[in-house]
């Protein structure tokens, strides 16, 4: 992992803001996800949530409940650092060490692998979290910035 890859996680946060997030917009956003995973036939779990509150989950085939404890997991690093899962691993890689070695956080509850984002609302700040879990990290992470930055393009041009 490296300082520009951080970087570019960085910009991707700096990028991905909402104007609002309300219980319709988290269900919107769910639906775009998931309809998007449907037609490149993605193995995921998916999970909008507000305030800690799911306020939308699917899971496609492919899928078992350990996807869902991923979710959890990523999401409450999401919560607790404000920054997306990702981040917060590559972070930990960049100083040197692992998140597992190094947050002294309980790993059965937090994990800094990718897939989950922050939900930033410009002028308030993160509140809540999106994510997938069913593919590398990577992978999980990728394609959720690919469907906000389409998400967020439709909901400009309405």
């Amino acid at each position: 992992m490296s300082a520009e890859l951080l970087a570019e996680l960085a910009a991707q946060e700096d990028r991905l803001r909402f104007t609002r997030f309300d219980n319709e917009t988290a269900i919107a956003l769910g639906i775009h996800l998931l309809d998007a995973a449907r037609a490149e036939g993605l193995p995921v779990t998916i999970s909008v949530r507000r305030n800690g509150q799911r306020l939308f989950h699917a899971s496609l085939p492919g899928t078992c409940a350990d996807n869902d404890d991923w979710i959890d997991r990523k999401s409450r690093v999401v919560d607790r650092y404000g920054r997306s899962s990702y981040y917060v691993g590559t972070q930990f890689q960049v100083g040197g060490s692992t998140f597992d070695e190094s947050s002294r956080l309980d790993i059965g509850l937090y994990a800094a692998h990718g897939g989950v984002f922050p939900v930033i609302v410009t002028g308030v700040g993160p509140v809540g979290t999106v994510g997938v879990s069913g593919l590398p990290q990577a992978d999980d992470h990728a394609f959720v910035v690919a469907q906000l930055e389409k998400f967020l393009g439709l909901q400009e041009a309405q």
